[in-house]
């Protein structure tokens, strides 16, 4: 699904006009429509105050991720930027153990 597309069913979940979109994005209804029809794409600073304002992220707005709100929950993203933040050799071992913990747990949900 294209950006326009998600962006319109985003706001119209939310029960939002392209009018109200517009006014909290700082443009017009046009400029909304045209996001929403894919004759234009959203710069960056638009593409995430449309997230923050339809509760998704950008990464779901652009394809990265089929999960419409992603990272969106805060001590998620700050746990992500901390391991981010480490020495290669301590990230990779922290992410070595999740990567198992995330095995072990879809094996016990396969047999149960």
């Amino acid at each position: 699904m294209k950006i326009g597309r998600k962006v319109a069913d985003l706001r119209k979940d939310k029960g939002m006009s392209r009018e109200e979109l517009g006014k909290q994005v700082g443009t017009s209804t046009s400029v909304i429509g045209r996001y929403e029809r894919d004759e234009m794409t959203p710069s960056i600073d638009a593409a995430k105050k449309i997230a923050k304002i339809l509760n998704t992220t950008v990464g779901y707005l652009l394809g990265e991720t089929k999960e419409t709100n992603l990272l969106s929950d805060p001590d998620m993203l700050k746990r992500l930027n901390d391991i981010a933040s480490l020495p290669d050799t301590d990230k990779n071992h922290i992410l070595y153990t999740i990567d198992n913990l995330l095995a072990s747990v879809k094996t016990r949900l396969a047999y149960s």
